[in-house]
């Protein structure tokens, strides 16, 4: 599997979840759920971002490896 199709994946992930998430914030109003939103799912955006621009250089990077190898 390619770096990109990783990172792609990994977002469809993050906007499943989210997606999901908004569905049981329906039925899961209390104290806990916004502890568990603000404890796991508020930083996750930042974090795949992050984790998105490490792939990107990641990706150079082999790139960059495979064609001195050739």
């Amino acid at each position: 599997m390619s770096t990109r199709v990783s990172s792609t994946n990994l977002e469809e992930a993050v906007k499943k979840l989210s997606a999901e998430w908004q569905e049981t914030r329906g039925y899961w109003m209390d104290a806990k759920s916004r502890e568990f939103e603000h404890d796991y799912l508020a930083e996750l955006p930042n974090l795949v971002s992050q984790a998105r621009t490490a792939v990107e250089e990641l990706d150079a990077f082999l790139r960059k490896v495979r064609s001195a190898c050739e």
